[in-house]
């Protein structure tokens, strides 16, 4: 079973760049996107169909052209959910999830806080809020893989320039003791891990790994490769045993983040 998360930074736009000709090529069984930018009817559009898949997306209500997240699939889920609950976090497109079985795939966008204080603000207030829902399902005993921009870096492996980014969004301490306290390896920033708790599915395979999934489109922060780790698959502890390999791909380009590509045993 091969997963990718993506953020496209607007899908249409990823479109043009030759996305679809690689995700046709890697054969997936599902993709998840988020940062689709865009409408369910502009989505409908047949350069952003991949033969052989059926997509369902969840756009955002609050503002026409942002946020967004999708998944793809070549096999029909059971179903497909788009609401945990609280419409300031849903109304933003930032959650949906495709149920197959006992396994659940999801795609979430975990808003961002680099824009001002205001959306620091709510990013803090969704982390709160999303605590006992991710608990829940760790508890529920499905299987689920929760890929997507979680806006957030783990440690001092997961990104280019560790000390100067302290003070910034998205590696600020207390985001990162948020995600860390909730991940169950020693991969984090030293905040106590749980003994049990989600899986990185990166961390299985490469404890000691440093590569990037996002780069500033500023300078040439992607061709010095100064980048962050912010894309994730979290897993529940059932699918560790079966990470049998996982990838970035950082080229070809097709946006400010790289497909995050990870391979299940079945």
């Amino acid at each position: 079973m091969n997963i990718i998360s993506f953020n496209a930074n607007g899908l249409r736009s990823a479109a043009t760049k030759g996305f679809f000709d690689w995700f046709r090529a890697q054969d997936a069984d599902v993709l998840c996107v988020q940062e689709t930018k865009a409408q369910e009817h502009q989505l409908a559009a047949p350069e952003l169909q991949a033969e052989g898949y059926r997509a369902w997306f969840k756009d955002a209500i609050t503002k026409k052209g942002y946020s967004g997240v999708g998944i793809y699939s070549r096999r029909e889920p059971d179903e497909i959910r788009t609401s945990l609950g609280w419409a300031p976090f849903d109304d933003e497109g930032r959650y949906i999830e495709a149920r197959f079985g006992n396994l659940s795939v999801v795609s979430f966008y975990i808003p961002s806080g680099s824009s001002g204080d205001v959306r620091q603000a709510f990013k803090f207030d969704v982390m709160q809020w999303l605590k006992p829902i991710l608990d829940e399902w760790l508890r529920s005993g499905r299987d689920y893989v929760l890929c997507g921009d979680w806006n957030i870096v783990r440690a001092r492996n997961d990104i280019k320039n560790w000390t100067s980014n302290q003070k910034n969004s998205g590696c600020l301490p207390e985001e990162r003791a948020w995600l860390n306290a909730q991940i169950a390896d020693a991969c984090g920033d030293g905040t106590p891990a749980p003994e049990s708790g989600w899986v990185d599915a990166y961390r299985v395979l490469h404890p000691e790994g440093t590569d990037y999934t996002w780069w500033s489109q500023r300078g040439a922060a992607r061709a010095k490769d100064v980048g962050w780790r912010i894309d994730y698959q979290f897993i529940t502890p059932s699918l560790r045993d079966r990470v049998k390999a996982c990838a970035v791909h950082k080229e070809p380009r097709f946006s400010d983040h790289a497909p995050f590509v990870v391979e299940y045993a079945e």
